[in-house]
């Protein structure tokens, strides 16, 4: 009756399909603070109304998921209460309980990036792939690279073996690829209702709110002691073109509390413990960053 706004990028991975290569669906539902009624007379301004109802952060959806189609059609959703997973048995034609609560593993031994991209990358993502590829990381495991380059497919993988996935910032674009409202936002959500954890790199995905339907946003997701510690090369960092970036990105939080102190309390809180850098102002730098926990 008008009160849900959803969102969905309907075929996730199209450009792998002639190569038979799985893709999927994403959605995801906000709780529509307004109703939206249809002015036919007025389409135009109707429209623009409609959509601002739509831009919301990822805090305010209320259901989230995915559906992959790859060797089984998997439907993996949350409605904020955990994560289950169904699976499509064909010969009754519906989907059958299969994961009835998916909790990702706090560590993985994967990453999955598209390492074409890899001396394009901001400069701390770069070592910090450096070192689980040595063994120099925060388990001292030597980690293994697995990317599909379908967000669906990949992040299905992340959910169930842990590990870390992403498609970040790079010089050619410095907001990555992924859509925030309907790509970034919904898989954020899902991860972390799987105990999980999805950032830009430094921030929390979930917090910032939307400018414009199809804006980007760079995304790194998966266990949360993996980003975690990948979130600490960041925090370290001292690129004061880097730190500015970040800062940037936060405006659409900015415009919507008005107060960026409130913004990194809120994030504060979420992350815990180990959220240990200080609110930079003026041009004071990020402070010390607490090690993640295996």
């Amino acid at each position: 009756d008008g009160h849900y706004v959803a969102v969905f990028d309907p075929l996730d991975g199209s450009s792998n399909i002639d190569a038979g290569i799985p893709v999927g669906t994403i959605f995801g539902i906000f709780d529509q603070a307004n109703e939206c009624p249809i002015d036919f007379d007025d389409m135009g301004n109707t429209a623009e109304r409609c959509l601002q109802d739509a831009l919301q952060p990822g805090t305010n959806l209320v259901a989230a998921g995915y559906c992959l189609y790859s060797s089984a059609t998997n439907f993996v959703f949350t409605l904020g209460h955990g994560v289950v997973g169904f699976t499509l048995d064909e010969r009754i034609g519906e989907f059958v309980l299969t994961h009835p609560n998916m909790a990702i593993p706090s560590r993985g031994k994967i990453y999955s990036f598209n390492e074409a991209n890899r001396w394009d990358w901001d400069a701390p993502l770069q070592k910090y792939v450096t070192d689980i590829q040595q063994g120099l990381g925060d388990t001292k495991s030597r980690y293994s690279s697995r990317y599909i380059g379908s967000m669906v497919a990949d992040v299905h993988r992340t959910l169930q073996y842990g590990g870390i996935f992403g498609y970040p910032a790079d010089n050619k674009n410095p907001d990555g690829k992924l859509r925030l409202l309907y790509e970034a936002a919904p898989m954020a959500f899902l991860v972390e209702q799987a105990g999980g954890l999805a950032l830009t790199g430094k921030h929390r995905i979930m917090e910032i709110p939307p400018v414009s339907v199809h804006q980007r946003v760079p995304c790194i997701l998966g266990s949360r002691g993996d980003v975690l510690e990948m979130r600490r090369y960041y925090v370290e960092s001292q690129d004061p073109e880097l730190m500015l970036r970040c800062q940037i990105r936060l405006q659409g939080a900015q415009a919507l509390d008005d107060s960026s102190e409130e913004f990194f309390r809120l994030e504060s809180i979420f992350l815990g413990e180990f959220n240990g850098d200080s609110l930079p102002h003026n041009d004071e730098s990020i402070g010390e960053f607490g090690g993640a926990n295996p």
